[in-house]
């Protein structure tokens, strides 16, 4: 069962929520310039206004109230806090996000800050951005100044989401924001710059926040998982894992869970991405680890899907076998598949490897919401998801997982990045023209959850 202080939360991410994009002296990041791109994202929408959360967070903060939840997870604007990335600190941003936690914390709701959440302000774009080395010092300098601000209040700090999807959507397959396609010689070295911030950035944490803060990071993959429970299978779903390239996602290094957490955790890259890429890695490379190993608190992971795998009968040393899905397998609106069970190998691979207490970060589905002629919105196949995947993540915890806590993605209906606003993912159903918020069913479901520990699940 899960412990009695689990935290239940939700998540979200300050420019798929918050609008004001051009208010109160924020400067311009990368999502502001890509939105701009003919073609780039669904609909041409961007996210000048999106939730129009700037001017009614009181608002939101009420609906979190009325969900009882215990925690709320939400990224910083960057380019709204340093509206170049660096230098003049822009004092609106700050008191728009002291605003926010002083609310959260009048309304009983733990506040978990993630730093960076794709988000870059588009000046140190300009300068380079992750391939240049500079951006670790600059980005290390933006978390002092969050502490600063922020950790007398604040004690749960996250340094990066999904470094997978910035750097890999971002940079490699060019779907998202900055939308460039860049060789492997200079997105590794992207990659090790990124390391390098996170742990620039826990050191100086440490050194200007407040004493008892606590600090992680939160990363994604597809997450194998045993076809059937056999020692054989499951040893076969634990190799892949860990593997730098998968069936699934072949020669994508950046998807990996190696590549972006053992040099953080242990301290050293995979031996399989050395053998691959270390030849692309910055001459310094090994005088760096010592600054990207820094200790933390508690490992975050994103899961929102996964592929069954096997055994293969030539012998564990040999590659594991992809158990195709079958013809009618269940998925979500946008087409990823549904798949419990990569939840629970999740936290218990990622504990077992990592030994850090487990936060799901983000989980979450994608439904066809409507207002129904009741003037509902009634989502069952999000109640049914959330049920299936919260009943596998305690039978991780059963099985000995360290499982901290559970942020549903998302709060709210959001801007869903290259999907635009044709996506829904939240427990909150957002009517975008007029900007008018409703519990969907999902949420009163999920309340129920909080209210019983999930001993009603």
């Amino acid at each position: 069962m899960f412990k009695k202080d689990f935290v239940w939360g939700t998540a979200t991410s300050s420019y798929q929520i918050e609008g004001a994009a051009y208010e109160d002296g924020k400067g311009l990041n990368i999502w502001d310039m890509y939105c701009r791109k003919d073609g780039a994202i669904y609909g041409g929408h961007n996210g000048d206004t999106a939730c129009d959360h700037y001017h009614r967070y009181k608002e939101d903060v009420a609906l979190m109230k009325k969900l009882g939840l215990k925690a709320y997870r939400f990224s910083l604007s960057w380019a709204r806090i340093l509206p170049s990335g660096e230098g003049h600190v822009n004092p609106k941003g700050i008191e728009f996000y002291n605003n926010l936690i002083n609310e959260l914390l009048k309304n009983d709701i733990t506040p978990y800050i993630t730093l960076y959440h794709w988000d870059l302000p588009l000046e140190l774009y300009h300068k380079g951005g992750w391939l240049n080395r500079d951006i670790t010092d600059i980005f290390a300098n933006y978390a002092k100044i969050v502490v600063e601000n922020f950790s007398d209040r604040v004690k749960h700090f996250i340094t990066f989401n999904e470094p997978q999807i910035f750097i890999g959507l971002g940079c490699v397959t060019g779907a998202h924001a900055p939308g460039l396609k860049m060789s492997l010689s200079e997105t590794i070295r992207m990659s090790h710059n990124v390391l390098l911030a996170h742990g620039k950035a826990v050191k100086i944490m440490r050194e200007y926040g407040a004493d008892d803060i606590k600090i992680g990071y939160a990363p994604t993959s597809h997450f194998p998982y045993p076809e059937t429970e056999t020692p054989d299978n499951i040893e076969a779903a634990r190799k892949l894992a860990f593997a730098i390239s998968t069936p699934v996602c072949p020669d994508k290094w950046w998807g990996s869970v190696t590549w972006w957490s053992d040099p953080v955790i242990l301290g050293k890259y995979p031996e399989d991405g050395l053998r691959l890429y270390g030849k692309y890695l910055p001459a310094n490379w090994r005088e760096d680890m010592a600054v990207i190993n820094q200790p933390l608190d508690f490992y975050g992971q994103n899961v929102y899907e996964g592929f069954a795998v096997k055994a293969n009968s030539a012998g564990i040393d040999t590659n594991p076998i992809l158990i195709k899905k079958y013809d009618g397998f269940p998925r979500t609106a946008p087409n990823w598949p549904i798949t419990p069970k990569a939840l629970k190998w999740a936290a218990k691979f990622l504990y077992e490897r990592y030994k850090l207490p487990i936060y799901i970060t983000e989980s979450g589905l994608s439904c066809h919401d409507v207002i129904s002629l009741d003037g509902k919105v009634h989502d069952p196949n999000r109640i049914d998801y959330m049920n299936r995947y919260l009943l596998a993540l305690r039978e991780a915890v059963d099985e000995g997982a360290i499982v901290a806590g559970y942020f549903a993605w998302s709060l709210m209906d959001n801007f869903e990045w290259a999907y635009g606003y044709c996506d829904r993912f939240g427990m909150v159903f957002v009517d975008y023209p007029t900007g008018t918020r409703l519990i969907k069913d999902s949420g009163y479901w999920y309340k129920s959850v909080i209210e019983s520990n999930g001993e009603n699940l």
